[in-house]
């Protein structure tokens, strides 16, 4: 769990642990940091916690908010920036984490890059999708990913967990993602981490967490919501359920459960 350090001119005000999944920065009471200043707006700002990742998100302030001098309207907080709101510094500082032992690269590749491409119109894609392998009722089947892609493809990056966090239940049954449109149509990633991050920088991200209750989306970054099923969502972390259709960056995904 990481924790922001408030301080005005120099001097330490209060330690803030970032113990709740969303924590409001603000002039009017109901913030969870309240800072008594006209420079600063009555809902500010708001820092978002997904296991030991933190996205600050400014909301539309007067006077902006800065991350080591840069002004920013969305950020991956990174251990000790510096947040400027007004006169006011908060330091982040993150939770140290064991050292993890480091996996195979083909594993580590395979965990945290897939290429995710938006349907480019009428342009036939630049590659055929990788060979089905079919099994069960025609039409079914499962395509492996393949590493790397074309220059300026959307990333999908898998954040790495913990070192603490258990290993999934054998009796949870795993999820993952198949992408069903454009040039990567078919192409399936297997969720082995406990935070993934989904879509394209500057664009549109969302984050998929696993908790014990089951599998969460929460849009992070981006004008537009992703949406679910039909149904846009909003800032609130959203459970999935087997089969669940996400769209997201301009790529639809289904989201489902690998029964054995």
């Amino acid at each position: 769990m990481g924790k922001l350090i408030l301080s005005l001119e120099g001097s330490v005000i209060r330690e803030i642990p970032l113990n709740k999944e969303r924590v409001t920065i603000g002039r009017k009471p109901h913030n969870d940091v309240q800072i008594e200043n006209l420079a600063v707006s009555g809902e500010h700002a708001r820092i978002v916690t997904l296991l030991n990742d933190s996205f600050l998100e400014d909301l539309g302030s007067t006077n902006g908010t800065l991350v080591n001098g840069n002004p920013i309207k969305k950020h991956i907080l990174q251990n000790n920036d510096v947040v400027e709101i007004g006169k006011y510094k908060l330091k982040f500082v993150a939770e140290a984490l064991a050292p993890q032992a480091p996996e195979p690269a083909s594993i580590e590749d395979f965990e945290k890059t897939m290429i995710l491409r938006a349907p480019a119109g009428e342009n036939p894609p630049a590659a055929s999708p990788p060979p089905m392998r079919r099994g069960g009722a025609e039409g079914d089947g499962v395509v492996p990913m393949r590493r790397g892609g074309a220059e300026g493809d959307g990333v999908v990056t898998a954040a790495p967990a913990a070192a603490t966090t258990a290993p999934q239940p054998s009796t949870s049954p795993v999820a993952a993602i198949q992408i069903l449109n454009g040039p990567s149509a078919g192409r399936e990633m297997v969720f082995t981490k406990s935070l993934t991050t989904l879509g394209k920088a500057g664009v549109q991200v969302a984050v998929i967490a696993r908790r014990p209750q089951g599998y969460f989306i929460t849009h992070v970054e981006g004008a537009r919501f992703p949406v679910v099923n039909g149904r846009t969502l909003d800032a609130q972390a959203h459970p999935l359920g087997d089969h669940d259709v996400i769209e997201l960056a301009g790529v639809k995904m289904e989201f489902f459960f690998k029964h054995p």
